[in-house]
C-alpha cells in the first residue's frame, strides 16, 4: 500500500507497479488522517530537496509534525512497526565530522532551512515519544544525500542539477567556492539500509545510512564533466543561507547492528544517474518494466520503498 499526493512526484514514478496484486496507491496527504490494517509502516513523506521544501515551508513542517502524528496513530491503533525516516538534516551545520548517531547538531532555528531541518528533529521526537507513552514499535533512520535513477530532475539537488547542466553543455554552478564536503549514498544501498533496520530487533535507531566517503562539490561536478564528456565549465554563485559546510556519516552502528554498508561507490552511482538522464524517459519506463524488482527509484512519495517490498 502506497501514500502520496504527487506534491514532488508523479504517477509515472510507480508505473511498473501499478499491476502488481501486491500493490495498492492511494492518493492521500499524510497531513490528514489515514485508517488502515497493516503490519509496518514506512513513513518516508516530506519533501527533501531545498527547492521544493523552502516552496511552501508552513506546509513541509506540517508533513513532518503533523504527518509524523498521523502515521503514529496509524502504528498505534494497529500496533504495525514504524520507520520514521529522519534526515542527516537534524545535524545543521555540524562542528564534528563524522556525524555520529550521539551528536545532537548545530541547527539554525529561524533559517530558510529549518522548516525542513526543525519539522524532522519534531518527528524524532514524537517517535520516541510514542514509545515512551504508548509503546509503539519505531525504528529511526538518519538518511544521507542519496541519489540515483529515478530522481526529479529539476529538484535542485546538487547530482541531477550538475548532470542535467552537464548533458545540456551548460555551466554547472556551485554554491559558494565548492569546498563543502557532502557524502552522496546511491539509492539501492540506500534502501536496502532501511529495509535492514525495519526488519530487525536490536536497535530502535537513530542509526545513520549514509555512504562514509566525502567529496567536496567541486569534485563532484569534476567527476560529473568527466564522466558525461561535458564541456561545461564551473562558475561559482553566493552560498545560499545555512548551507551546511560538512556532511559525513558514521556509519560504525550500522555496520554494527545491521550489518551494513554502502556497496555502490560514487563513480558507478554516478555513471548509472547519468545513464538514466540520459535515456528519453518513456524508455526508461520500458527498462523499468523489465527490471526484476532489484531496481529502486527515489520518489518524495511517503513509500518510495515499495517497489523493493512488492518484488
Amino acid at each position: 500500500m502506497c501514500l502520496d499526493n504527487f506534491f514532488t512526484s508523479t504517477r509515472s514514478g510507480i508505473a511498473d507497479l501499478m499491476g502488481h496484486p501486491r500493490f495498492e496507491f492511494i492518493r492521500h496527504d499524510v497531513t490528514e488522517p489515514f485508517y488502515c490494517e497493516c503490519d509496518m509502516v514506512y513513513n518516508m513523506a516530506c519533501p527533501a530537496s531545498p527547492v521544493h521544501y523552502q516552496w511552501n515551508p508552513i506546509k513541509t513542517t506540517k508533513v513532518s509534525v503533523l504527518g509524523t502524528i498521523n502515521m503514529m496513530g496509524l502504528a498505534k491503533r494497529v500496533k504495525a512497526r514504524i520507520l520514521q525516516a529522519s534526515t542527516s538534516e537534524i545535524y545543521g551545520d555540524p562542528e564534528v565530522t563524522p556525524q555520529s548517531e550521539e551528536y545532537w547538531g548545530h541547527v539554525n532555528t529561524i533559517g530558510v532551512r529549518s522548516c525542513y531541518d526543525e519539522g524532522k528533529r519534531v518527528a524524532e521526537t514524537l517517535a520516541f515519544d510514542y514509545l515512551r507513552s504508548n509503546n509503539v514499535d519505531i525504528r529511526v533512520a538518519r538518511i544521507f544525500n542519496t541519489y540515483g535513477p529515478g530522481m526529479h530532475p529539476y529538484d535542485g539537488r546538487v547530482v541531477s542539477n550538475f548532470i542535467l547542466q552537464a548533458l545540456h553543455g551548460e555551466d554547472i554552478t556551485i554554491y559558494g567556492d565548492g569546498s563543502q564536503t557532502r557524502s552522496f549514498g546511491y539509492v539501492d544501498d540506500t534502501v536496502d539500509g532501511l529495509i535492514r533496520l525495519m526488519n530487525q530487533e536490536a536497535t530502535i535507531g537513530p542509526v545513520n545510512i549514509g555512504n562514509p566517503n566525502e567529496f567536496t562539490v567541486k569534485e563532484l561536478a569534476e567527476m560529473i564533466i568527466e564522466l558525461t564528456g561535458s564541456k561545461s565549465k564551473i562558475v561559482f554563485l553566493p552560498l545560499p543561507g545555512d548551507d551546511p559546510k560538512q556532511r559525513r556519516p558514521n556509519i560504525t552502528r550500522a555496520k554494527a547492528l545491521l550489518e551494513w554498508e554502502p556497496k555502490v561507490q560514487l563513480r558507478e552511482g554516478l555513471t548509472k544517474t547519468i545513464h538514466y538522464f540520459k535515456v528519453p524517459f518513456s524508455e526508461t519506463v520500458l527498462n523499468r518494466q523489465r527490471a526484476d524488482g532489484k531496481h529502486h527509484t527515489i520518489d518524495r512519495s511517503c513509500m518510495f520503498i515499495m517497489r523493493a517490498l512488492a518484488s
